[in-house]
């Protein structure tokens, strides 16, 4: 996992006291936004609050030049502890929510960890996996943050199948036209260790409700 640039450039932020009016001038503003951007990037990486604290006072002694409070270690590097940290703590949150939707009325468990539960029946053909889908998609977070959906946008997504995530290739081929089902989807079947940064954390599940809305035709054979 690679560290957000914004939190790697973190000690360069000036840290004078907590400015309580709106910033005034350009350079101001820059520097407002762009603690904001630091803001949702620590936020991706779901520290609790009085976590950030830490993260504060040591940005302030280290700006400061102040006395540390913590002596470093010796070849110890804190961005990758900070990395190793928020994976072992995703890992034990999935393993949790896992278990508990395997548990859920009428999930079904496959072989790859898909757990999947039709919410709505459709009819006719499944898709296979080299054909192109028409889609409504809710996705989200085990906390219920949403990090993509078509239905927010308003408007329903196109892809071949076998270009998606495999959570999707499997499950989207498991329905019929006009069926809606619940894809819970661990991270080895979804985005893994990497996550997607500023979206989506390392080693965390998936969760989407889909519509599978229409299935291409094949397209007609090269004379």
């Amino acid at each position: 996992m690679k560290t957000p640039w914004l939190l790697s450039m973190a000690l360069l932020l000036p840290l004078a006291a907590h400015a309580e009016t709106a910033p005034q001038t350009e350079d101001q503003r820059t520097l407002y936004l762009y603690g904001v951007g630091f803001g949702k990037s620590l936020k991706t990486m779901h520290l609790d609050p009085d976590e950030l604290e830490f993260i504060e006072s040591g940005m302030r002694d280290g700006f400061e030049d102040k006395k540390l409070k913590v002596d470093p270690e010796d070849g110890s590097n804190p961005m990758e502890d900070l990395n190793e940290m928020i994976m072992a703590r995703s890992k034990v949150k999935t393993r949790e929510f896992l278990s508990k939707k395997k548990n859920a009325p009428g999930a079904k468990i496959y072989p790859s960890g898909l757990i999947m539960t039709e919410i709505a029946a459709g009819s006719g053909a499944s898709p296979t996996a080299d054909q192109t889908v028409k889609v409504h998609y809710h996705g989200t977070l085990p906390d219920g943050t949403v990090f993509d959906s078509s239905v927010d946008r308003g408007e329903p997504a196109e892809f071949p199948l076998n270009r998606v995530i495999p959570c999707w290739t499997e499950g989207v081929q498991k329905m019929k036209k006009g069926g809606k089902s619940r894809l819970v989807c661990p991270p080895e079947i979804a985005y893994g260790d990497r996550g997607s940064p500023g979206r989506i954390p390392p080693g965390t599940a998936l969760v989407f409700e889909v519509e599978l809305i229409d299935i291409a035709p094949d397209a007609p054979a090269t004379p």
